[in-house]
């Protein structure tokens, strides 16, 4: 008897790239297309494209909305990782703005201290390469981090969003009141620090208008925090912020020692907060208190919540969408709009109005963000309580046989226990 020749196995179609490196080389790519398309293909076009890409997409606001990634992942760190709400994260960029004032202006012109600065050498003060002053920045953040983080993490939910909150208030205020503290000056008041020295290169400085090679730097600070954040997720210190956040007391008793992890998720978040205010200290050439308030803090808790809590990706996302739209897409539209319709209406004034309207949307429609990270969107979509309880009743009525009386009757008393 004959027997039927073996079916050979199918092969199993793998993707020419793996999913985990699908989105860093897509960030990859749109960087470096953004950076060509600024460097050789504008200055080449017409006056009316170049007109186009001034008015909507200038290099100035994409520079701008890279400075608002790298503070927003610091947050994703904090809220998104560790679930700490944090409602005063503008702190740390603050921190970070005045640290790049001190140490590279004349500010403190009492002393004259030069280390790889772009100043002249006779000019007074600090002037330290833009570079180590990333790192004094992000070291700097830290250690507040943790003078700030261990007094208030203790408390959970609502209390900690409140202390967070004051400490947010307080530190702005202490740098717009810092003209006179103890007959010191710390901050120069409202008048602020500036000019800031310039980023160099080597031998090489950025003036005000090398805005495609300031926005390669800020590029490559991004893809750093991007970085950190991707690699300790998947290590063990992430794995332990996530416990924290989805059930603090499991954690707990299975061993992670909660104030130390809580500590390192704040100091790690305030590291990436205190190199987005040295970028925006050398974006805007100075450090200015106003730059400073509560509504900074609001704006990226928003950018977390509306790109994805916890997922990288969606967080900067986010953040470029919300920074472009503050910066540039409301004014611009106000423009085309009053102009249209021969009105006059302050479209920019009505942003928080139009970020309260998109926020309440999400939640309603969209709670785990545009690009949610896969345990939040199983998290949030799992059936609710009372959801499962009516589930369980449906099972019941569709068989009755799962009854407790009836199964006692069936199978006898003893045997139903």
């Amino acid at each position: 008897m004959a027997t039927a020749a073996p079916t050979p196995a199918r092969r199993v179609s793998r993707p020419a790239i793996p999913h985990r490196f699908r989105w860093p080389l897509g960030f990859a790519v749109a960087a470096l297309l953004v950076f060509l398309a600024y460097y050789y293909l504008i200055p080449s076009l017409g006056a009316g494209a170049q007109t186009f890409f001034r008015t909507w997409l200038p290099l100035t606001s994409i520079n701008e909305a890279l400075v608002w990634v790298i503070c927003a992942l610091g947050l994703n760190i904090v809220v998104g990782y560790a679930g700490l709400l944090d409602l005063g994260f503008v702190a740390f960029w603050a921190i970070g703005g005045y640290t790049a004032g001190w140490l590279m202006s004349s500010f403190f012109y009492q002393v004259k201290i030069d280390f790889l600065g772009s100043a002249l050498p006779t000019v007074p003060g600090i002037h330290l390469s833009f570079w180590l002053v990333l790192v004094i920045g992000g070291a700097f953040c830290a250690l507040w981090g943790v003078i700030i983080g261990a007094p208030t993490l203790r408390l959970k939910s609502d209390y900690l969003a409140l202390v967070t909150l004051g400490f947010g208030e307080i530190i702005p205020q202490v740098f717009t009141n810092g003209e006179n503290v103890f007959g010191f000056n710390l901050s120069n008041g409202t008048k602020g620090i500036t000019p800031i020295d310039p980023i160099n290169i080597g031998s090489t400085k950025l003036g005000p208008f090398d805005l495609v090679w300031k926005y390669l730097i800020y590029i490559l600070i991004a893809a750093l925090v991007m970085f950190i954040s991707l690699r300790i997720r998947e290590g063990r210190l992430g794995r332990a912020w996530l416990a924290i956040r989805e059930d603090e007391l499991a954690a707990s008793m299975m061993g992670v020692p909660l104030m130390r992890t809580k500590l390192s998720a704040y100091a790690v978040g305030a590291i990436a907060g205190g190199l987005a205010g040295v970028a925006f200290a050398t974006h805007i050439s100075g450090v200015l208190p106003d730059r400073f308030n509560f509504s900074i803090s609001i704006t990226l808790l928003a950018m977390v919540v509306l790109g994805g809590m916890g997922n990288v990706w969606g967080v900067t996302l986010g953040a470029l969408i919300l920074a472009w739209v503050n910066s540039t897409g409301l004014p611009q539209f106000g423009n085309a709009f009053n102009a249209q319709f021969g009105t006059d209406i302050n479209f920019p004034s009505y942003n928080f109005l139009l970020f309260g309207g998109v926020l309440v949307l999400m939640m309603l429609f969209r709670r785990e963000g545009l690009l949610p990270e896969s345990r939040t969107r199983l998290v949030l979509h799992e059936p609710s309580r009372t959801d499962m309880e009516a589930l369980g009743a449906d099972m019941e009525e569709a068989a009755p046989e799962l009854d407790g009386e009836k199964l006692a009757a069936t199978v006898g008393p003893d045997e139903s226990r």
